[in-house]
């Protein structure tokens, strides 16, 4: 007998795109409205909100809710959130607007993707947000460098979409939360594990997707495909990484593919909560937590992003995290193992990162078959001769 999914975080997922006479109505109202640009990120979390990614939230976040996110990783509700998610302006777009006003909010194509309601419109110390987000104010941090860019001036209020959502590189893959909890239904799965990525699936990952397929129905592999850092390697090289791992070395119906249409922050810890809620929307009941997930650099400790989860009990986050060790091949065991499966030293085992593949590629080495599957490395071979080609 098949059992209900998890509950939403919150306990229903959001809807905030418009229908019919309503999004006409909306439509025609927003030509005349003072028109705030969005930037690629806040055009994501536009659709994250829109669709119930980021349920339970309606809209960038009030002046009230932004203190809590940052001071207590809370709602002011008290609900688990990690992230405040803003809409920043500058001084000079803020002097032109006051709380109560609506305004229409432009996508970086051009459209008039939504109208939001100004609730709130605070100027908070930055500093102060970056040091409790992103544990520092280096402006090299890139979600450090992207938050000041956006501007001093924050605005927070509900956001109703009034056009169609782009549907972006990977429509067969583009999902509504909605949609993957029928998928999920539908295929029988009571229990799934996902898995965030922004980097093509090597063998580290691919032993840790199998080791949780092992106590679940289902996995769903699910890619960041917001914007990321220049030297991340682009999305639809990615995409084609994952369908030809999914074609040869994964049970078809057992795993599903779907896009995660935010951007990345790269805050370490504070991201992991952030990105387990949005899978808890997606209908997963388990979470995929390695090493330094959604880390850059040197700013967070290889396993804080494991030990964030400890800060909340399962009536605050009901996604179960799956913890795991750095993995690695080892030579002497010929296979894939961790710290707790494989007892020979460190000199037998070739340990493998996303960091270390683009490495290798940049330099022209081709990832060896302990590192990559041959047709990932074929992809990436081929994509990053390409490169070379171009700034030749």
């Amino acid at each position: 007998m098949s059992k209900t999914l998890i509950n939403p975080h919150g306990g229903s997922l959001v809807n905030r795109v418009l229908t019919g006479s309503e999004r006409k109505a909306a439509q025609d109202k927003a030509k005349s409205l003072e028109r705030i640009q969005l930037s690629e990120r806040n055009a994501s979390d536009i659709e994250c909100i829109a669709t119930g990614v980021y349920s339970p939230l309606t809209g960038f976040v009030s002046e009230e809710d932004y203190y809590s996110i940052v001071n207590d990783i809370r709602l002011s509700n008290g609900l688990a959130w990690s992230i405040p998610i803003t809409l920043q302006v500058s001084t000079e777009q803020a002097a032109k607007l006051q709380v109560g006003q609506d305004i229409t909010l432009v996508h970086p194509n051009g459209s008039q993707i939504a109208i939001m309601t100004i609730g709130d419109k605070y100027s908070p110390d930055q500093e102060q947000e970056a040091q409790k987000v992103y544990k520092t104010t280096d402006p090299a941090h890139p979600g450090v460098a992207a938050m000041k860019e956006a501007g001093s001036v924050y605005l927070g209020g509900t956001i109703s979409v009034i056009d169609d959502l782009p549907a972006g590189d990977f429509p067969a893959h583009s999902f509504t939360p909605h949609q993957t909890r029928a998928e999920f239904a539908k295929r029988g799965w009571n229990t799934v594990v996902a898995f965030q990525t922004r980097n093509p699936i090597h063998r580290a990952h691919e032993y840790l997707t199998k080791v949780s397929l092992e106590i679940v129905d289902g996995l769903f592999i699910n890619p960041l495909v917001g914007a990321t850092k220049s030297d991340d390697i682009p999305a639809d090289v990615r995409m084609n990484c994952y369908d030809v791992l999914m074609k040869d070395y994964y049970p078809n119906n057992r795993v599903a593919l779907g896009t995660y249409p935010a951007a990345m922050r790269y805050a370490g810890p504070r991201e992991a909560i952030l990105h387990a809620i949005s899978r808890q929307n997606y209908g997963c009941t388990h979470f995929i937590v390695g090493r330094d997930h959604a880390g850059v650099g040197d700013y967070y400790g290889t396993y804080e992003a494991q030990e964030i989860f400890e800060g909340f009990s399962p009536d605050e986050l009901a996604i179960t995290p799956l913890k795991f060790e750095h993995s690695f091949y080892c030579n002497k065991c010929g296979s894939m193992g961790s710290p707790k499966t494989c007892p020979h030293g460190k000199e037998n085992h070739v340990f493998l990162s996303g960091t270390k593949v683009r490495q290798m590629l940049s330099e022209g080495t081709r990832p060896p078959a302990e590192f990559s599957r041959p047709e990932v490395a074929d992809i990436l071979v081929e994509f990053y001769s390409g490169k070379e080609k171009v700034s030749a």
